[in-house]
């Protein structure tokens, strides 16, 4: 079947989600709200934040203004957020998801996920998401960060299987093993970092492909992560470039083009447990929280 940016892959709960949508990490609350506009405006039908991000409020803003200008329903934009590392836990994670619905403007969220697997605490903080869940607040609910070890353990203890683990994965971080392993478990992987912090951006190999096929090396990296099946979060806070970031539609990568970027992987996580405080302090290291730009 042919991907447009109406394209959704069907999740392990029967639920469908975009395959394409826009993030809005290291964004304020100002900055998401207009970018979440521009991105409805412009057809993308999938939104991802976090309460780490600070900006849910401006996200929610920005979702309830975008719907009435464009058209919309609510539930023609999947809507995706996660569990803070200081909230983890069971009683903290029901208590702390209240507050997510009331910055995010919104009666319940398409699908949530534990953002770090905060050590003793994350089987608890999912035992609480499946009951949300369950109580129809959560549509889908899955992790992020989550290596191969940490789902594991999740499994073992959970009562409804994970529907997505979130994680770095872009040309030069391709994430071999957790994807394989998500694969035969039926676990989609969606991509944080899909540009890879720039650097993919710059190799002059993805220039050459880009060139070959007129399209930005963006578009390129984009285009050859949906075809590997990969859901993609692009962030950006400029319209022209959300634009151009969903103008991947009208071209596909030969096989010879997606093996030369899957040839391009260095297996080197730029961020990994042992970096975070939250290892020993879940709350530290971590964004303020809903704080709109003076």
């Amino acid at each position: 079947m042919k991907l447009n940016l109406e394209s959704t892959v069907q999740l392990n709960n029967g639920v469908d989600m975009p395959r394409l949508g826009l993030g809005v990490w290291r964004s304020d609350n100002a900055t998401a709200s207009q970018s979440v506009r521009w991105a409805l405006k412009h057809g993308y039908k999938a939104i991802d934040t976090a309460k780490q991000y600070g900006n849910e409020a401006g996200v929610g803003d920005g979702l309830t203004k975008g719907l009435a200008e464009n058209g919309l329903k609510r539930d023609d934009v999947f809507l995706t957020t996660k569990i803070f590392n200081g909230d983890q836990g069971y009683d903290s994670t029901i208590a702390a998801f209240e507050g997510q619905l009331k910055r995010l403007q919104t009666t319940y969220v398409d699908l949530v996920l534990i953002h770090w697997p905060v050590t003793d605490k994350y089987n608890e903080t999912w035992r609480a998401l499946e009951d949300l869940y369950r109580a129809g607040k959560i549509r889908a609910i899955g992790v992020s960060n989550f290596d191969i070890q940490r789902l594991r353990d999740l499994m073992k203890h959970a009562s409804i299987k994970p529907v997505i683990n979130q994680m770095e994965f872009n040309p030069l971080e391709q994430e071999t093993d957790i994807k394989d392993y998500c694969n035969r478990h039926n676990i989609q992987l969606e991509a944080w970092s899909p540009l890879g912090h720039g650097d993919a951006l710059k190799n002059p190999q993805i220039k050459k492909i880009a060139d070959k096929y007129g399209k930005t090396t963006a578009q390129v990296i984009i285009r050859w992560e949906l075809q590997r099946g990969i859901n993609t979060i692009p962030k950006s806070t400029h319209e022209e470039f959300i634009k151009e970031n969903a103008n991947v539609y009208d071209f596909s990568l030969t096989d010879d083009d997606m093996n030369l970027m899957n040839s391009l992987n260095l297996d080197k996580r730029s961020i990994w447990y042992g970096d975070f405080q939250w290892s020993g302090n879940p709350d530290g290291g971590v964004d303020t929280v809903d704080q709109w730009e003076k």
